[in-house]
């Protein structure tokens, strides 16, 4: 598996939005859940996720995230990271957007989150226990 940008949006409407986004790149969703909906493309090389947030303001942009194939690339990531002294949140075994993943977490200095993460699998689930600095870090909620 190649690398993929990973972009999690969050959305007024999913069905709208599935609309839009299953037109622009000529295809329906790779999962589709009530309040969340997931391309996961090979062309472009893209994994965009939007959930449905009913909130005063969106955000637009929930986070941003690179998934890799395995364990050792996201301890590369996160060495590298840790040496720049930027501080890392990792999680293991936690389930985020109906998926199994074990990953890092950092902000660039404008507050943008970035995930690096290994996909374990689907599961039914939205959500894990997680610390409230997890919380922070991840809006698939």
């Amino acid at each position: 598996m190649n690398p993929k940008v990973h972009v999690s949006l969050d959305v007024y409407n999913v069905e709208d939005s599935v609309r839009f986004y299953s037109t622009l790149f000529g295809t329906q969703p790779t999962k589709l859940k009530s309040g969340y909906a997931k391309f996961d493309l090979e062309q472009p090389a893209i994994n965009l996720t939007m959930q449905e947030k009913k909130h005063c303001c969106l955000q637009g942009l929930s986070h941003m995230g690179i998934r890799v194939d395995s364990n050792e690339q996201v301890l590369a990531y996160r060495q590298r990271l840790e040496a720049a002294g930027i501080p890392i949140l990792e999680e293991k075994e936690v389930v985020c957007c109906h998926a199994l993943q074990d990953k890092i977490w950092a902000e660039d200095p404008s507050g943008y989150r970035w995930e690096v993460y290994v996909f374990k699998g689907d599961v039914e689930e939205t959500q894990s226990t997680r610390s409230s600095a997890a919380e922070k870090m991840c809006a698939c909620q």
